[in-house]
């Protein structure tokens, strides 16, 4: 029988390892697996399990905590060669947390399904400092039996829960409207720090009164310290809203509904992902505007 106290985590990055230390601290064994062998020492060094692949980190779970980046990493996951659909016992509980299209977390939770397993399409919002003490968001939707067995998991990672509707795929439409606000809202003071500094202003002070102004956002207020510093080591890459906000856009033109703010700001961020930024944070569309128009930012030049 699976272990009601045993949790495996599948995708160690920033997020998934402090989701990690946080079932840890809560009590619960974790076994996890990421193709990053830092990643598992990382874990290793929390005092949890480091798996070959994800079938071995699932086998003996009640919960499987996926958090990789993308659909298609997530479809490896579950149903791959070392996938865990086929491990873990009839009953258990998945809970997909990468931001993905309402109708991948459709399909995925029927395919589970068919193997007896519960699935939680259970999107998060929060960060990696977040993650670590886990006070995450969950935006999260799927059977109730599914939200009961998760529990135990959720209790440990999350500050609130969202419990959004019984079908899959509600819970990644609340995210991908959040994402949406996100990304535009990155964008939007990436422009305004560059504009400042265009006009010559000491960019610090403009970060300070605005912060303390109506313009400012939690955005701004975020990421705009990276700016500053000239630090792109990436918290959230800019890649991961290439992705994003193309989901946003092909949803928008599915439905024929007109997206032209998110639009604007996708092609920011595909802009500065060709640039040879995509993997640096995406705080990074700053510098990509700042080179076009020939501003120096700080630690802006010969970062790639």
């Amino acid at each position: 029988m699976a272990d009601r106290n045993a949790v495996a985590v599948i995708g160690l990055g920033s997020m998934g390892l402090g989701m990690a230390r946080s079932l840890l601290a809560a009590g619960h064994g974790v076994t996890g697996f990421d193709v990053d062998p830092a990643a598992l020492d990382g874990l290793a060094k929390a005092g949890g399990a480091a798996a070959a692949n994800p079938a071995e980190a699932a086998r003996a779970a009640d919960i499987a905590v996926i958090v990789v980046v993308n659909a298609a990493q997530t479809e490896n996951v579950l149903f791959g060669p070392d996938g865990i659909a086929d491990v873990m016992q009839p009953g258990s509980v998945i809970v997909a947390c990468a931001t993905i299209a309402p109708a991948e977390a459709r399909d995925f939770a029927h395919r589970a399904a068919e193997r007896g397993l519960l699935f939680l399409d259970g999107p998060i919002s929060g960060g990696a400092v977040k993650a670590a003490s886990g006070e995450l968001t969950f935006m999260a939707s799927g059977a109730p039996e599914a939200f009961a067995r998760a529990r135990p998991a959720l209790d440990a990672m999350a500050g609130t829960v969202y419990e959004l509707g019984d079908q899959p795929g509600v819970g990644s439409s609340f995210k991908i409207v959040n994402q949406l606000l996100a990304g535009v809202h990155i964008a939007a003071a990436c422009e305004a720090i560059t504009f400042a500094k265009s006009l010559d202003l000491d960019i610090s002070r403009v970060f300070d009164v605005i912060t303390r102004s109506a313009g400012n956002s939690w955005m701004f207020e975020n990421r705009i310290p990276h700016v500053l510093s000239g630090d792109y080591a990436p918290r959230s890459a800019v890649s991961i809203f290439t992705k994003d906000l193309g989901i946003v856009s092909d949803i928008g033109r599915a439905q024929k509904f007109p997206l032209p703010i998110a639009s604007a700001a996708l092609q920011l961020f595909l802009m500065t992902e060709a640039a040879g930024m995509g993997r640096d944070d995406d705080s990074s569309v700053a510098r990509l505007l700042a080179r076009i128009a020939g501003l120096d930012l700080p630690g802006a030049t010969g970062e790639d």
